[in-house]
């Protein structure tokens, strides 16, 4: 039976991903406009799938990289009521948090969309890196991390951990000019704590979405692409994300109780793969 490697993979991750990263802040504080800067960054987007690959096709164990194969091409796991239900919370998951920000200050007026990207030089390479990162980072996350932690305890315990690990994975960012990451921290460390907290509940939610079709890459992608694209093109002040910070906390709750057996359960330790055996 295959046993997953966690730390060793994590190791992995965290070591070239931030090494890319770190020099990318470096070369950004050196030269603001260099090329080198997007160059370096895809390059650490790239290290989680290209792990979770080489980790699967060098284990040299059948069920693994069937598992893969399946959660990453097999349609039939996707269930499409779920995935429109999920990107539907957060939709009106971003239009609660709107309202709510009304009795702190803020406009009705975010209640549309802004016409480009928040970082990255805005455009076509804005776009590109959110649907990139929605790709890479899901054929990484879930196609070995999530997994390599489940393997070893309840899908709740999981969620908790990794939405530790996959906000600390993003920590160089907000030392790279120009990132979503880095322009938040300008303005208000507050809104960089803001960032870290709200990946907790994400992490529930992504966990949600992941084990409800079948441990589906695909699902996870589209999901994540759609976060993404909301969370830039909804003209959501800094203010109102705290705001939805808050919000998430309440759906994260909401979908572990109505979800009880799904994050409690632990039926699946240490007997991942059989299932598709």
């Amino acid at each position: 039976m295959y046993k997953y490697r966690p730390v060793r993979f994590y190791g992995t991750v965290f070591a070239l991903t931030w090494a890319f990263w770190i020099a990318a802040a470096v070369v950004g504080y050196n030269t603001p406009e260099s090329g080198a800067i997007m160059t370096l960054m895809l390059l650490g987007l790239f290290v989680p799938s290209v792990t979770a690959l080489s980790t699967v096709l060098s284990s040299k164990n059948a069920a693994l990289k069937r598992d893969l194969r399946l959660k990453f091409t097999g349609l039939f796991r996707v269930k499409p009521l779920v995935v429109l239900a999920a990107i539907a919370a957060f939709g009106v998951i971003i239009a609660a948090s709107i309202l709510f920000s009304t009795l702190f200050g803020q406009s009705l007026d975010q209640f549309s969309l802004v016409d480009d990207f928040s970082f990255a030089g805005g455009g076509a390479a804005a776009l590109l890196t959110i649907t990139l990162a929605a790709f890479l980072e899901e054929l990484g996350w879930r196609g070995y991390a999530e997994d390599s932690i489940a393997f070893y305890c309840s899908w709740w315990k999981e969620s908790v951990i990794f939405g530790l690990v996959w906000g600390l994975w993003h920590l160089p960012l907000f030392f790279i000019p120009d990132t979503y990451q880095y322009n938040i921290w300008q303005e208000s460390p507050l809104y960089m704590v803001n960032f870290f907290v709200s990946i907790m509940p994400l992490g529930v939610l992504f966990t949600w979405v992941y084990v409800k079709n079948g441990r589906s890459i695909l699902a996870c992608m589209i999901f994540h692409f759609c976060v993404n694209f909301l969370q830039e093109k909804v003209a959501m002040t800094n203010t109102t994300k705290c705001v939805e910070t808050l919000v998430l906390l309440i759906a994260a709750g909401i979908v572990v109780a109505f979800n009880r057996d799904l994050f409690f359960e632990k039926r699946h330790i240490g007997r991942l793969l059989p299932e598709v055996e």
